[in-house]
């Protein structure tokens, strides 16, 4: 489960949360949508029966709203709904919102569905979330389906293992990590100089010295950073 702190909040207001929750049933888009916003506002266990409502919304953007609620509004309902999401909703878009919010939960339960996601789900968008979340679990088990990810043709799937693999403090990747130092893509590029910072070895403070004189600013701050970081022993 995550160990992030508790949101704290004031009693809530029985008035305001009526009529958010009327706002949600509204005909009109907007209203919807504000009213999910401000939901930011309401404790985990007072905002899910509204964020339920609105999971089968017409609307993509609802749902994608609430998909996205259930990941920062913690309570025991948000992991099982999420997971049904991620392995049954018809649409790609909702299941990559649903592996994403499995991250945010930081549930390490969710590890098995999101490497069943990556694997067997069709839409590079939904194997993309995947591999982000996995990062964010943390778990090193996670090793080999990131590996995996390298060799993707999708580059937006290599940028996402690539910064995995560092969130997962795999050192072993180092040598096929720095394969991507002369990557085209600049943001390729930038994960790596961001991941090396996580996996301090001589390797990795080698390849982070190159990445400095990079050609692109945000490539070359990143690993500046990353360097800087790793002489105050932050990494």
């Amino acid at each position: 489960m995550s160990d992030a702190p508790e949101e704290k909040f004031s009693q809530p207001d029985p008035a305001a949360t009526a009529l958010l929750a009327q706002q949600l049933e509204s005909p009109n888009l907007r209203d919807r949508m504000v009213a999910l916003a401000s939901l930011r506002n309401v404790p985990a266990d007072v905002a899910l029966p509204s964020i339920k409502k609105v999971l089968n919304d017409e609307s993509l953007q609802v749902r994608s709203m609430a998909v996205f609620a259930l990941g920062v509004k913690v309570t025991p309902e948000s992991y099982p709904i999420l997971i049904d999401i991620l392995a049954n909703d018809p649409d790609y878009g909702i299941r990559a919102d649903a592996a994403g919010a499995l991250g945010y939960l930081e549930d390490i339960r969710a590890f098995e569905a999101l490497v069943r996601a990556f694997y067997e789900d069709t839409d590079w968008l939904v194997r993309f979330s995947a591999a982000v979340s996995l990062g964010n679990l943390k778990d090193p088990r996670a090793f080999d389906v990131l590996m995996q990810a390298l060799d993707s043709p999708e580059i937006v799937l290599q940028q996402a293992a690539i910064a995995a693999l560092g969130e997962i403090k795999a050192v072993a990747a180092i040598d096929k990590l720095v394969t991507f130092i002369e990557s085209e893509d600049w943001l390729v590029r930038q994960r790596l100089a961001e991941s090396l910072g996580q996996l301090n070895t001589p390797k990795s403070i080698s390849a982070l010295k190159y990445l400095t004189k990079d050609s692109h600013p945000h490539v070359s701050a990143a690993a500046t950073i990353c360097l800087q970081r790793m002489e105050a022993g932050e990494s």
